[in-house]
């Protein structure tokens, strides 16, 4: 089978996000958006000693898309305005539809704050079809015991969302999306098949892989062309990534802080039914 080539590379520089240090390949100088994809922060790995304060990101507004959590280390506590509560543990994926409006809050358990260890996460922003971003809001979470996972000689998938080699994973998208949780050894190797259609990325959060005989190191994000089916993989030394692939969204885009939609003025609208509180209320 033909591989897709390497279109865009993007080196995950850190950025200032609330109290806490992330780092951001996407979006980058280079690329604004990877359509459904439009923003990806990586934080962590970080150690924290147990009792030691952690951040938290106090209650804020979203409209729109769908915030996703990936963790990868440490335990979290999420709630919104929605009356939703959750406790993710590591392997664990929160997946959030703001729809029409939502405010959450979200940072390391109280648990975890005790324990201390070890934290790392992704959050990944993923945009909305038109006809669906003022949807209702609604939140998704998927615990690892509820992902399909594939094993494969020095590899586990798991299986966030979409279909593949005839498993189907536990997360409900409003476009089609393939969304892969990956652990890899040296030396494993593997195929990628995706849809024709697809825009597809991965982001390397530890050790370094090669595709298509390009060497991608940890921190970098590739995005690839549509000239093949599917993404060539072989491990140069044991690690961990984020595959996403999905079917883009052909339609304008306007961002504002925490909300995206199609146009400037609908920006002007989210932020005034925010500040009037029609997107809910959360304490601290």
């Amino acid at each position: 089978m033909k591989a897709r080539n390497i279109q865009h590379t993007s080196f995950a520089n850190e950025v200032q996000m609330g109290p806490m240090r992330v780092k951001q390949p996407l979006p980058a100088t280079n690329i604004r958006q990877m359509s459904p994809f439009i923003l990806l922060h990586h934080a962590g790995p970080t150690y924290y000693n147990p009792d030691t304060s952690k951040p938290r990101l106090s209650p804020h507004p979203h409209r729109g898309f769908e915030p996703v959590t990936f963790l990868f280390q440490g335990k979290i506590h999420h709630k919104d305005s929605l009356g939703n509560e959750g406790f993710l543990n590591a392997g664990d994926v929160q997946w959030m539809t703001s729809g029409k409006g939502i405010i959450h809050s979200e940072g390391p358990s109280a648990e975890f704050m005790q324990e201390g260890g070890n934290f790392e996460l992704i959050q990944l922003w993923v945009n909305l079809p038109r006809v669906h971003k003022m949807t209702e809001p609604k939140y998704q979470h998927l615990t690892k015991e509820t992902m399909p996972v594939i094993k494969e000689d020095g590899l586990e998938l798991q299986l966030v969302a979409g279909n593949y080699k005839g498993q189907t994973g536990a997360a409900s998208t409003f476009s089609p999306i393939l969304a892969m949780m990956v652990h890899f050894d040296a030396g494993a190797k593997t195929f990628f098949e995706l849809p024709d259609s697809y825009n597809a990325l991965v982001y390397v959060l530890d050790g370094e892989i090669k595709t298509n005989e390009t060497t991608v190191e940890k921190l970098n994000m590739v995005t690839f062309d549509h000239e093949g089916e599917g993404i060539d993989f072989e491990a140069v030394s044991k690690g961990k990534l984020l595959l996403l692939a999905g079917e883009p969204i052909q339609e304008p885009l306007s961002t504002y802080g925490p909300f995206v939609m199609n146009y400037p003025a609908e920006l002007k609208q989210a932020i005034e039914d925010y500040e009037l509180g029609l997107m809910g209320v959360l304490e601290d």
